[in-house]
């Protein structure tokens, strides 16, 4: 009986950087990316999810390792072993599509309490926005890493939605397993929404940071060019935590398209902009119980993300600057990283009181992560590489194919969006 208990535990220790960065990587922009194409295309477009699956562990993994190898993150390594020019404009591709991105999720945090319990939309998101920047600011390390992996938890809203509504399993898995492709530019950009949502440049530059940073916060941990030792057993947890976060994010986000295919598409609902939209219109199909479990999965899953999309902002911007840097970091030792950090943040939530709508803007963040990630990625697979920078850990064989294949297979895709569309 005890092993039954310690054997739950020893699993969920062992999760990390992974878990939280696939659980992001379902944010308020992405739920709005999936309702959207599912109630578009409706179970036809399932198989994305799994065919994205091996590609975004595969880059992300690679992402994790660059960080546990060399105690650096992305913009790190950028600094120190390329040209100035790829640096800065790695970083503010980086800035732009997080920007947008923070914007849209606090715009869409507001809209879903504003459903759920009425209110203003905007005071809500001003709310939320000032929680995640003191969450961050005055909660220490640990404890806050702690309660991002128990807010993955809320992700299950999404699995209990799946369950009230009535579900044809054999579409399901017709749409899962045989591809339906698409000679239109509605659905290539569906498809590079998909990638872009499953391949987001902050999720890069999260999970390597964290990788980094927790080399820093343990007395224990060392890069592996200095501590060989490790370095077996931190690349199968890294494997073990990317494989599960990855895996995590993708059977949510096939949950969503399936909710909103079986009752949205289903009833003929196909132009969903946005993820409290998609939350409303599901209030008559699938009743109200349904309506209110997927509008607090909005709140929780932004509440995950937008710190994610922030201090991802200002890790990169902190390593190409050399500042002192880290949620580790008490803020009177980091000013400029908590400084950029909050910033980042109200800059996302200004964008709500402009004339531009965030929240129409989700769908279209998705897309432009889908172009950014392109040149990223390249870099990342050319850095990965480099025995000049990952010393003998530099990625080989079957990773090393996969994340070609995913740069490749993303920059096939965003290339068939612009032919199409002009």
């Amino acid at each position: 009986m005890r092993y039954l208990y310690r054997y739950p535990i020893k699993f969920w220790r062992r999760l990390g950087p992974g878990l939280i960065t696939g659980a992001a990587d379902d944010d308020p922009s992405g739920i709005a990316t999936y309702s959207q194409v599912g109630a578009q295309f409706g179970y036809s477009i399932g198989w994305t999810m799994l065919f994205t699956f091996p590609l975004m562990v595969a880059i992300q993994e690679i992402s994790a390792r660059i960080g546990r190898t060399t105690s650096y993150g992305l913009a790190g390594n950028l600094r120190l072993f390329y040209p100035i020019s790829i640096l800065r404009l790695m970083v503010v591709l980086l800035l732009i599509a997080n920007t947008v991105n923070l914007g849209a999720d606090l715009g869409a945090m507001g809209a879903a309490l504003h459903l759920v319990v009425g209110g203003n939309a905007k005071i809500w998101a001003v709310l939320f926005s000032l929680a995640c920047v003191a969450a961050q600011i005055f909660t220490n390390y640990r404890q806050y890493i702690s309660l991002l992996k128990w807010m993955t938890l809320s992700l299950f809203a999404y699995v209990g939605v799946v369950l009230i509504v009535d579900m044809p399993w054999q579409k399901v898995a017709y749409g899962l397993f045989i591809p339906h492709m698409h000679a239109d530019a509605g659905y290539l950009a569906a498809i590079v929404g998909v990638f872009g949502t499953t391949i987001s440049p902050y999720l890069f530059f999260w999970q390597s940071t964290q990788e980094a940073e927790d080399v820093i916060a343990d007395p224990k941990a060392q890069p592996f060019m200095v501590a060989p030792e490790q370095a077996a057993s931190e690349m199968k947890r890294i494997r073990f935590d990317t494989l599960v976060g990855m895996a995590f994010s993708n059977i949510i986000g096939l949950f969503i398209i399936l909710t909103t295919a079986a009752t949205l598409n289903a009833h003929g609902i196909t132009d969903i902009q946005t993820s409290s939209q998609a939350a409303e219109a599901l209030r008559p199909i699938a009743g109200r119980f349904a309506f209110i479990v997927f509008s607090l999965g909005i709140i929780g899953t932004g509440l995950l993300a937008v710190p994610i999309l922030a201090a991802s902002s200002a890790y990169a911007i902190g390593e190409a600057l050399e500042w002192h840097i880290g949620l580790g970091r008490r803020p009177r030792e980091a000013k400029a990283f908590y400084s950029t950090l909050a910033g980042a943040t109200l800059i996302g939530l200004f964008i709500n009181f402009t004339s531009i709508d965030p929240i129409k803007a989700l769908f279209w963040s998705a897309i432009l992560n889908g172009i950014i990630s392109v040149p990223m990625m390249f870099v990342m697979m050319h850095m990965a590489s480099s025995s000049r920078i990952m010393g003998d850990y530099t990625i080989r064989r079957t990773l090393k194919f996969l994340g070609w294949l995913s740069t490749l297979v993303m920059t096939a895709v965003v290339i068939a969006m612009f032919i199409t569309s002009f």
